[in-house]
């Protein structure tokens, strides 16, 4: 058995020469732009040429509500993608790009782990191809654009008090949340508060993962609302005039990104909206590209399923015309104990009562989740110190709710671990069991889309509106916007918007803080209980302990 950190068994992975698996896919070389030798973009003309072409299966991998003890969602998602590979299927992984943000914060890199780990992981974890820059750049440059059309007589009439456009920067900073832009006497402009985001929560990376092609994204680049003019009408992107110089920025960035596994079977990272902030799903383009290539493709969504999973469906599927054929939740035993009330400390030790008492929260999860007319099997990541009869419990419990739960050991042994897990998965894709529909119907009000997320999927009373959020969703409803999916931003950590909340919660309310609109994305974000579009750096950060070391190789990203 193997101690071996993350990054180091992603250092010894032997990789083969980004062609040669495009060449698995068919996708001929002069079609692949290589970024250096081990990743390349795939060019829009060979995308363009796939579709007449029959779509594979669409796998997702969702989890429970995250805890310290970690899940390994990114990991079981590598895992069954190469376990279905082993077993003699065409399968493709697509997973998000990492945001430097969570990297030098707490959260860690986005590439899998152990033996299921996708590479070059350092790159793909740093600036990989350049994809979020290119957006945080876009994002600016309109930023710039709307405080230089108000500084040059702001011909639109925009209220000052009223521009919507927050700025972005890729990064865990508290202190931006909150600011006042143009101080400095008559030359910097006219004063106004402003505030950034972390560039995940960007409108723009939103469309990027949404938009079917290059027209596409300038029409909902375009399609942004910016600021509002005193009689409230809305200024949008292309009154200002900068869709098309934000287009241009982001024609690079469009393109999925191929790399390989350490087993050399082909996947796409492309985009990263967070699921608790953003949709949190990887782009539409590099999911239909896959599905054309590919016979099955395992894709995941951000966070607990009912963060992720829940907007893959309502939003994402939705809007892109997919449908999941099998749903894969990932559970470690360790995390049920957790849910059950062992500290993080105690987890190596066997507590099969607590495995039982925290099953509560997996239980949930698999109630929602069939509630999209989708077959759910759960996925039991396994770690070391699980024993038999912890397994068992899970697994026990998992038949109560009319599931089936397959241990997985991807992370120590790879696609060997993970075999019998890609076998089950196959066979229910195959089987065509799937009835997907989502939650509500397009014509439902906004605040009726808002309660339903909450009472079927929170298991919440109500969520609570004031008269101010009740108003501004008519307004929406009454310029044309509610036939919008709902985006909500809440806690990751629990069901709730109380984030030490664990298990099963109801009786439990949603207070809704503010709602904003993503017009080009298409849907209404709605911020929930304390929740946070810009993160903070924890009290020691991983970035304390990143450096290089004398050999010049990266030390403790992870």
């Amino acid at each position: 058995m193997s101690h071996k950190s993350d990054i180091e068994i992603a250092r010894e992975a032997n990789k083969k020469p980004i062609q040669e698996i495009g060449e698995k896919l068919g996708i001929p070389t002069e079609h692949l732009l290589p970024y250096g030798h081990d990743k390349a973009k795939v060019g829009q003309e060979f995308i363009n040429s796939l579709q007449g072409r029959e779509n594979g299966k669409l796998i997702l991998v969702t989890a429970i509500n995250p805890t310290p003890a970690g899940e390994g969602k990114t990991t079981t998602t590598v895992g069954l993608g190469d376990g279905l590979n082993a077993i003699g299927k065409n399968a493709m992984i697509c997973i998000r790009e990492a945001s430097l943000g969570p990297n030098f914060g707490m959260k860690g890199g986005a590439a899998g782990g152990g033996y299921a780990q996708i590479v070059p992981m350092e790159e793909m974890n740093l600036h990989f191809t350049g994809d979020f820059h290119a957006i945080t750049s876009a994002h600016s440059l309109l930023s710039a654009m709307i405080d230089n059309h108000i500084y040059w007589g702001n011909e639109l009439d925009i209220d000052l008090r009223r521009v919507t456009w927050r700025r972005v920067v890729d990064m865990n900073d508290r202190a931006l949340r909150q600011i006042t832009a143009s101080l400095g006497g008559v030359s910097n402009g006219f004063p106004r508060e402003a505030g950034f985001d972390i560039t995940v929560a960007s409108e723009v990376m939103a469309i990027l993962c949404l938009a079917t092609d290059l027209a596409d994204l300038q029409k909902r680049l375009g399609d942004m609302i910016v600021a509002y003019r005193r009689d409230r009408s809305p200024v949008f992107c292309r009154d200002i005039k900068a869709d098309g110089a934000m287009t241009v920025l982001l024609k690079d960035a469009m393109q999925p990104n191929l790399v390989q596994t350490l087993e050399n079977n082909p996947a796409f990272v492309h985009g990263g909206p967070f699921a608790n902030i953003a949709h949190g799903c990887n782009s539409v383009i590099a999911t239909q590209t896959a599905l054309k290539l590919a016979d099955y493709v395992v894709t995941e969504a951000g966070f607990g399923a009912d963060l992720g999973a829940e907007k893959f469906m309502n939003i994402k599927c939705r809007k892109a015309g997919l449908a999941p054929s099998a749903v894969v939740l990932v559970a470690t035993v360790r995390a049920m104990k957790m849910n059950g009330g062992v500290a993080k400390n105690d987890l190596g030790d066997e507590n099969v009562d607590a495995v039982k008492a925290g099953c509560s929260n997996l239980g949930r999860h698999i109630e929602n989740l069939k509630s999209f007319g989708v077959p759910v099997v759960v996925a039991i990541n396994h770690f070391v110190k699980d024993t038999d009869s912890e397994v068992e419990a899970v697994k026990e419990f998992v038949a109560s709710q009319g599931a089936e739960a397959i241990v997985s050991k991807h992370w120590a042994d790879g696609s060997e671990g993970s075999k019998e897990l890609a076998t089950r998965v196959a066979e229910i894709a195959d089987a065509d069991m799937a009835n997907f529909s989502p939650l509500y119907a397009d014509d439902m009000s906004l605040a009726d889309k808002i309660q339903t997320v909450c009472k079927r999927i929170y298991r919440a009373d109500e969520a609570l509106m004031d008269k101010k959020i009740r108003d501004q969703l008519h307004l929406w409803e009454e310029q044309g916007y509610g036939n919008l999916p709902v985006c909500m931003a809440k806690t990751q950590y629990s069901f709730s918007t109380d984030p030490n909340l664990r298990g099963a919660p109801d009786n439990h309310s949603v207070p809704v803080r503010e709602v904003r609109l993503s017009a080009g994305a298409g849907f209404i974000v709605v911020v929930c209980g304390e929740i946070m579009t810009m993160p903070g750096l924890p009290r020691k950060p991983a970035a304390e302990s990143i450096c290089l070391n004398n050999e010049g190789l990266i030390e403790g990203l992870f």
